[in-house]
């Protein structure tokens, strides 16, 4: 599905004469140097991106990526265009999730097309505020290009800012007074930092490259607009690598905990135990029933057997209280 398409001249939008999937006559209308034309899409069918593809001419292999998806952060050269993959994240509070999408951008020079799969990452706010900033649309594609890595970029900072919340509920419950069960969560989160790695990571070496200059297609002006993209990169990267040891110190104090806890409750069990041992032992040796036990024929033998299970089970209670038992 197409969602906008435009011409753009001298960082201006220009009223075009054609419907916005007459892709031959947008890029005939971009006739002047420095015009582009950037068309955005949604989930487009194989058949939409086949006539993008005619119009533009784009690689087969890159069209077939970008309509499979699923792909890995990447930078692809082909010809005279560059293919870029990026991975799209959003989090999901109640489920402690984090989602993904993906953004495929073809970058010719006087084109970009946008190929957005899922819900996260909308390009239409970035359009329209780089549509209000006509000096830096005026660099053309590299623009474009840079509006949407900031975008998704930025994508990560909120997620991770949300994982660390969910991190520092981890860390309190792991260390509260009460019993929690707190694997099955770190676990979660854990995978989903996995998720992030995978979306942030790969992602450092494109823009190493447009930072650089290092790509034809990017101007050398831009170079310190995607110096700052890779910077919130690197930070992102750098928090979900400290995330991932906090969660991992945090289960072995969990495990730690647990363990502690079940050798307080055999202490408990023990103590128990020995209240019940103790009098058991004690009638169990007055009820041999022998001949020869003078307490036996005496008249205060069972107020004495119990006063003296009573003292024995009181005195071994005080002493497991003292020693933190109970």
């Amino acid at each position: 599905m197409i969602v906008d398409s435009a011409v753009y001249r001298h960082g201006v939008r220009l009223p075009v004469d054609c419907y916005p999937h007459d892709y031959s006559a947008l890029r005939q209308a971009a006739s002047r140097d420095h015009d582009f034309v950037w068309v955005g899409l949604y989930e487009p069918s194989h058949i939409e991106l086949s006539e993008i593809a005619e119009a533009f001419e784009l690689h087969p292999l890159a069209v077939e990526d970008a309509v499979v998806a699923h792909q890995r952060p990447k930078l692809e050269k082909y010809d005279n265009s560059l293919f870029l993959v990026l991975k799209t994240l959003w989090y999901v509070d109640e489920d402690d999730a984090v989602e993904t999408g993906e953004i495929n951008v073809f970058i010719g020079p006087d084109f970009v097309i946008t190929v957005r799969h899922g819900r996260g990452s909308a390009l239409s706010d970035a359009r329209h505020a780089l549509e209000q900033k006509q000096a830096v649309l005026d660099h053309g594609p590299s623009a474009v290009v840079y509006a949407v890595c900031d975008a998704v970029v930025d994508g990560y900072t909120s997620v991770v800012a949300e994982l660390q919340v969910d991190v520092d509920e981890v860390e309190a419950s792991v260390f509260s007074e009460q019993r929690t069960n707190d694997g099955n969560r770190i676990y979660i989160l854990k995978r989903e930092l996995s998720e992030v790695r995978r979306a942030v990571l790969p992602l450092r070496e494109p823009m190493r490259r447009f930072a650089t200059g290092a790509s034809d297609l990017i101007e050398a002006e831009a170079g310190p607009f995607f110096r700052d993209v890779s910077d919130h990169l690197s930070q992102a990267a750098d928090e979900i690598d400290t995330l991932d040891g906090l969660l991992s110190t945090a289960f072995d104090a969990h495990l730690a905990r647990i363990g502690v806890q079940q050798n307080d409750d055999m202490r408990k069990i023990s103590a128990g135990a020995a209240l019940v041992v103790v009098p058991t032992l004690i009638a169990g040796v007055y009820g041999m029933n022998f001949t020869h036990m003078p307490e036996l024929d005496w008249t205060l033998g069972y107020p004495f057997a119990l006063l003296l299970m009573i003292v024995t089970v009181g005195g071994l209670w005080v002493l497991f209280k003292r020693s933190g038992w109970f």
